[in-house]
């Protein structure tokens, strides 16, 4: 897991973003905003995309402070030795949550909509252990994988995108402030944690080739995102009506079910293979920064036995619900709404101290290069 540092380029990373966080607009994500902004929930991950800048920004000017150290090493530094770990401590729980809760939400799309007679325990499973061996060969690995996949999955995506416009109503999205401007702006910044995934990916900073990387990745994926979440949730209102969508859990998956593609029936057999290889992405990335950060707060240098360790925890605590469609649903959007505060200050908290603290002087030597 370790062989990966000062390996990884644009392009690679670029495709990891879009893969990790592009594919939200595959699973329950949008249902999330359609209940409180009904046909204009489409705005939703623009308001979202560009309240995100700000947090964006501030971790690309503390690596700038400190371009020399690990965002782990930079923690510490500001926040000293005891408090650091808090933080870090408290930052693994959050994304070991939100790793059990999107693994049991995408085991249950497997289950309800493609895989019906296959026990629950045997897909989730399989999930896992797939996210799993990802890890352990290293976030070089995920990011080559991720940049191998990006152009078939974005192609199909793209696809059903042109699909769904043809043969959707673009009527539907009218009224185009759906329940009013102050709903969408409080449903919108309400679930800003939706892109807190960028905030994790200052964790892998250090991998990257240099820090124009770090930047150029950001930017570009930021935007990328943004345009893609909110045009497929456009396309969706369009597709079904704001009204039939309230009660659609999986607006994707009951897209490619509803599309038509000339004489060929059973059209989600196409798709499916895609989506699937862009969830394995990104849940090998989601389960390596997990592994990684908790081998750091503990001090483990062989991360591989932990690996199966944590892979038995997530799919236990995955199995709880017994109604993952409604409760893991439910638990998220509260789940998201509660961390919303940490991404949108945390960085900016970091970054004022980083300037108290001012870096040390072999830091402020490679950042005035």
């Amino acid at each position: 897991m370790d062989k990966t540092k000062g390996t990884i380029g644009t392009r690679e990373f670029i495709a990891i973003i879009i893969l990790t966080i592009g594919t939200k607009l595959e699973d329950d994500t949008p249902s999330l905003f359609f209940s409180s902004m009904g046909s204009a929930a489409w705005m939703a991950p623009i308001i979202i995309g560009v309240t995100t800048i700000l947090p964006v920004f501030f971790i690309l000017k503390i690596f700038t402070i400190y371009p020399n150290k690990t965002f782990v090493e930079i923690i510490k530094e500001v926040f000293g030795k005891y408090v650091g770990f808090f933080v870090l401590f408290a930052l693994w729980i959050i994304q070991i949550y939100a790793l059990i809760i999107d693994s049991s939400i995408y085991t249950d799309i497997m289950g309800t909509m493609y895989f019906n007679d296959t026990p629950t325990i045997v897909i989730y499973a399989v999930l896992i252990s797939v996210a799993a061996y990802g890890a352990k060969k290293g976030f070089e690995h995920i990011s080559s994988y991720a940049w191998i996949i990006i152009a078939g999955v974005k192609v199909t995506a793209l696809t059903v995108l042109v699909l769904i416009v043809l043969q959707g109503r673009p009527e539907f999205i009218f009224p185009l402030f759906g329940t009013g401007k102050w709903e969408i702006i409080k449903g919108s910044t309400s679930y800003i944690s939706i892109f807190a995934d960028l905030f994790y990916f200052a964790f892998i900073a250090s991998y990257l080739k240099s820090t124009k990387v770090l930047k150029k990745g950001m930017w570009i994926g930021l935007a990328f995102i943004t345009i893609e979440i909110s045009t497929a949730i456009m396309s969706y209102v369009m597709l079904f009506d704001f009204n039939g969508i309230k009660l659609i859990g999986y607006p994707y998956h009951e897209s490619i079910r509803t599309i038509q593609l000339g004489f060929i029936r059973n059209t989600e057999s196409l798709f499916f293979p895609f989506w699937l290889i862009a969830t394995f992405a990104r849940f090998s990335f989601y389960f390596y920064i997990s592994v990684l950060l908790f081998s750091t707060l503990f001090k483990i240098s062989q991360k591989e036995f932990i690996i199966p360790i944590l892979a038995t925890l997530i799919v236990f605590f995955g199995m709880i619900p017994e109604t993952p469609t409604f409760a893991i649903y439910t638990l998220r959007g509260e789940f998201l709404k509660l961390v919303t505060p940490v991404f949108l200050f945390l960085p900016f908290v970091i970054w004022v101290l980083t300037k108290l603290k001012g870096g040390s002087k072999n830091d402020k030597k490679k950042a005035a290069e």
